[in-house]
């Protein structure tokens, strides 16, 4: 029998101006959706491979391309993908995790991909026919992407990689990969490509499957002598990190919606164990600590929203004028992802310990959230990287 699952808390912030109408619209018909749908996640790989099927089925992959590509949108929208991830992130994180990497994977394709390249793969992508992968993370080169060893070098029809990545989304089970290597190993961050390499690419082994602590689809990959076109090349030679960093920027915003999703979802979890929570002759909502827990929660759930509204709205803007943002995007992002993801944390933690034994039984869902907002800390950006992107910003004033 399906568990019901709680209501959010409030939907009010809907109605703020950061969002129009079609966003408000498309976060009404997303939320009946996800609570109609369920799948055994117990199998990592199988889920997410399903989660991207329905997700396309129903047209919400559409939002993670652009509309040249039979996307729901000219463009990649930021308070669209804000709004999917903090649903998504409420009812599964790996229906979160499945959407956002068929973004992400294939973000540097609609970014600066050529008319033929983004033919053949983002309708597929969203279609949820084709599964993406962003391969950029190397054993020794995760947040110091200058220290990258793997290298592609020129062939007399294309370029032979060989390296490896590994902390890889979606390896294993993906279509495709978006991969960063040196083509210039003198030039730090001014000398990487990237390449879409299809998964069947002979010399590519993506068979190191990583288990982490919340089931999610993760590889190393082991590029020997992998041979590719030259029509793999994606964007500029030796352009690679910029492009790393744009596709970054549209999706860090992301991040932090998807780990405040989490966050309302401990917080519904919370009040509804508060309210049915009988002790000492009165329900734990009754208890005044229990009250001021309650409201820390939803003022750090709503803290991190605004921050991340205004992110994700800022870039928005820019695209739409074609002109600069009004104020750093980049440092905007870094300060939604940082205080999304941390406050998160705090709030999940704050629901198990008022779940008390139950919040640690394996299976319940505070005990899942515990377990899934770990990583967000730590992937596209450490919270201490966030805190140099934001410092350094304050610094130019």
């Amino acid at each position: 029998m399906m568990t019901k699952i709680p209501a959010p808390p409030s939907t009010a912030h809907l109605a703020l101006p950061f969002f129009d109408d079609a966003h408000r619209a498309l976060a009404n018909d997303l939320l009946p959706w996800c609570a109609a749908q369920e799948i055994d996640e117990r199998d990592d790989r199988a889920a997410c491979r399903e989660w991207v099927r329905r997700l396309g089925d129903a047209g919400w992959l559409r939002y993670a391309v652009p509309g040249s590509a039979g996307g729901a949108l000219e463009r990649l929208d930021s308070r669209a993908l804000v709004l999917l991830r903090e649903t998504l992130g409420y009812h599964s994180p790996l229906a979160d995790f499945a959407f956002a990497m068929q973004g992400l994977g294939s973000g540097a394709i609609t970014l600066d991909g050529t008319p033929e390249q983004q033919s053949q793969y983002l309708t597929a992508v969203g279609q949820g026919q084709k599964i993406a992968a962003f391969a950029l993370s190397e054993p020794e080169a995760g947040s110091d992407v200058a220290a990258m060893a793997m290298r592609a070098e020129p062939t007399a029809d294309g370029w032979r990689l060989n390296g490896e990545k590994t902390w890889i989304s979606n390896g294993g089970i993906a279509d495709f990969y978006c991969v960063f290597a040196k083509t210039d190993p003198t030039a730090g961050t001014r000398g990487i490509t990237v390449f879409i390499v299809d998964a069947t690419t002979p010399g590519l082994d993506t068979s190191a499957h990583i288990d982490v602590m919340a089931p999610h689809p993760l590889a190393t990959l082991r590029f020997d002598n992998c041979i590719v076109p030259r029509t793999a090349q994606l964007g500029t030679l030796n352009g690679g990190f910029k492009l790393a960093m744009r596709t970054l920027d549209i999706f860090r915003a992301s991040v932090a919606a998807a780990a405040f999703g989490m966050g309302r979802r401990a917080l519904a979890e919370a009040i509804a164990h508060a309210k049915g929570r009988r002790m000492f002759g009165q329900t734990l909502a009754d208890f005044q600590l229990t009250q001021a827990k309650l409201g820390e929660m939803a003022a750090l759930i709503d803290s991190a929203a605004l921050l991340t509204y205004r992110a994700a709205w800022m870039r928005d803007d820019a695209e739409r004028r074609g002109a600069p943002a009004v104020g750093d995007v980049s440092a905007a992002a870094a300060m939604a992802k940082m205080c999304a993801t941390e406050n998160a944390s705090r709030v999940i933690d704050m629901a198990l310990q008022m779940h008390g034994g139950l919040g640690v039984k394996v299976g319940t869902k505070i005990e899942s959230l515990y377990r899934d907002i770990r990583s967000l800390r730590i992937y596209e950006g450490a919270t201490e990287v966030q805190q140099l992107i934001i410092g350094k910003s304050v610094l130019r004033g």
